[in-house]
């Protein structure tokens, strides 16, 4: 990397994030302050470890409360972690013998309690002919661990794409690929109905998309499907295997470059992941139509809507408003600085 460049990224980098930080101080700081004690909220936490600073990808363990699963996006090696949300600490490391990733960007974990990694990202958009997809169980004892995971190659019907998201859907075990968004040309891949270790998994394009998607994840009863952009997110209802996106918007924390999701086990809570050194996962209360369909069958009855931490429909508080305001204005400089940095990183 020049010298020039190197300057460029810095000072984007720089401007960026110091835009975000007095745009949305007072939000971020709401997001990381604990919820009240025996409220039974998922609380935010840091993830503590100096070697997660790229987490791309975020997954709710099946096997271990309060656990979540996470890896680097590039540059770091097989390893996936298992982060304790009570203390932010990784809690076990997981080596994938034989496999040299290029660019980790989705981890899921489907109904036979296995994890899926997506080894999906293409920053070239469309400069790798096909990608891969590894799956290993989740491991019952939380402790470092080498495993020889399954291999699935992957193409597109349509042609190579770039796509950070990767979703198991928890009832079918079908895989779902969520590709960015260039020039509103994003969609949702559907897998076959069985991956195949021995030859290629073609994934087809079952529905559009607009946003540029960084990550998605199933709800755990599989009836709705979130996808996040950097600044914002998209819910869809989930029914006989197809998508239909819902009017609310999805609104995550504004902790920093935004670039993972998972649903908590019981559905009600979205956990939301940025990138960086101890970066912080905040929690993103569901309301109304935004909840899964067993949790929203639960809901009614009780008292009216409940307080959705940035899932409101219209925005008409001066919180939402400055929310917005802000993410319009620094969306292009966050644009420039991530596709800057990703694009040098990989020639300097």
């Amino acid at each position: 990397m020049s010298v020039l460049v190197r300057r460029v990224v810095a000072v984007v980098g720089v401007a960026a994030f110091a835009t975000f930080g007095s745009l949305t101080g007072a939000h971020a700081a709401a997001a990381a302050a604990p919820a009240a004690d025996g409220d039974g909220k998922p609380e935010s936490f840091r993830i503590e470890s100096p070697r997660i600073t790229e987490s791309s990808g975020l997954a709710a363990s099946r096997r271990h409360k309060g656990v979540y699963w996470t890896h680097n996006d590039s540059d770091d090696g097989p390893y996936v972690y298992a982060v304790d949300s009570a203390t932010g600490k990784t809690v076990a490391t997981v080596t994938l013998q034989g496999i040299d990733p290029r660019d980790v960007e989705g981890i899921s974990i489907g109904p036979d309690g296995a994890v899926y990694v997506g080894d999906i990202g293409d920053n070239l958009n469309g400069g790798w002919s096909e990608v891969w997809i590894y799956r290993f169980d989740e491991p019952e004892r939380l402790r470092d661990v080498t495993v020889t995971p399954a291999r699935y190659t992957v193409r597109y019907a349509d042609g190579p794409r770039d796509a950070e998201s990767l979703m198991v859907h928890p009832k079918t075990g079908r895989v779902y690929i969520a590709s960015k968004s260039q020039k509103r040309d994003g969609g949702i891949y559907e897998g076959p109905g069985q991956l195949s270790a021995s030859g290629v998994n073609v994934f087809r394009r079952i529905a559009r998309t607009e946003i540029t998607a960084t990550d998605g994840a199933f709800s755990p009863d599989g009836t709705r499907l979130v996808l996040r952009s950097y600044l914002g997110g998209e819910m869809f209802r989930w029914r006989d295997g197809r998508p239909k996106a819902l009017d609310r918007p999805v609104n995550p924390p504004l902790t920093g470059q935004g670039e993972s999701v998972t649903f908590t086990p019981d559905g009600r809570t979205l956990m939301c992941g940025a990138e960086g050194e101890k970066s912080l996962v905040a929690p993103l209360e569901l309301d109304g139509e935004l909840l899964p369909e067993t949790v929203e069958a639960r809901e009614k009855g009780s008292d009216g809507a409940r307080g959705g931490s940035g899932a409101s429909p219209g925005g008409d508080g001066p919180a939402d408003r400055n929310v917005v305001v802000g993410g319009l204005t620094v969306a292009a400089v966050v644009g420039l600085w991530v596709v800057l940095r990703r694009l040098f990183r990989r020639r300097g």
